[in-house]
């Protein structure tokens, strides 16, 4: 999906996020089947969601019947939480397991480095320089392009 980025901020495309939901819907599929599950990553180690993941998840998913947040970070650290908004409601830490072992439909690893760099954009601060263009090729070779190990584990 079109993304402006920083290392600590993203800014979805909104038409692009309507195209999606459109996209989705129009392939007859239900809101809670293809858009209650937040997933994002933290350029650190740390998981833990910040303030700014808090109050987007009550922001963006506080109305949703369910919703899922899980937070990726470095050394293969991860964090996820499900809410229940309907019924008894509940909040609870899921544990999290990733396997890359096999593949999955609508899974074209190949296309993904074009795939992001088609539709990440680096933020322009107020110098009109991008700090993820300074800065991204450390961070595609220390993150985005890592190939997991065995276990799931970013290298």
């Amino acid at each position: 999906m079109k993304q402006t980025c920083s290392m600590v901020h993203v800014a979805f495309d909104d038409e692009a996020v309507a195209n999606f939901f459109d996209d989705q819907v129009d392939a007859e599929l239900r809101p809670e089947q293809f858009g209650r599950i937040w997933i994002h990553t933290h350029p650190g180690a740390c998981p833990e969601p910040s303030p700014t993941d808090e109050a987007t998840f009550e922001r963006v998913f506080g109305r949703s019947d369910w919703a899922v947040m899980f937070i990726l970070a470095r050394q293969g650290r991860s964090y996820a939480r499900l809410r229940m908004n309907s019924g008894p409601t509940f909040e609870c830490e899921i544990p999290v397991r990733r396997d890359y072992s096999e593949p999955f439909p609508g899974c074209e690893p190949e296309n993904w480095e074009e795939e992001y760099l088609n539709n990440v954009h680096p933020e322009q601060n107020k110098l009109g320089m991008s700090s993820l263009a300074l800065n991204r090729s450390v961070w595609d070779d220390q993150w985005f392009f890592n190939e997991p190990d065995v276990e799931g584990d970013l290298k």
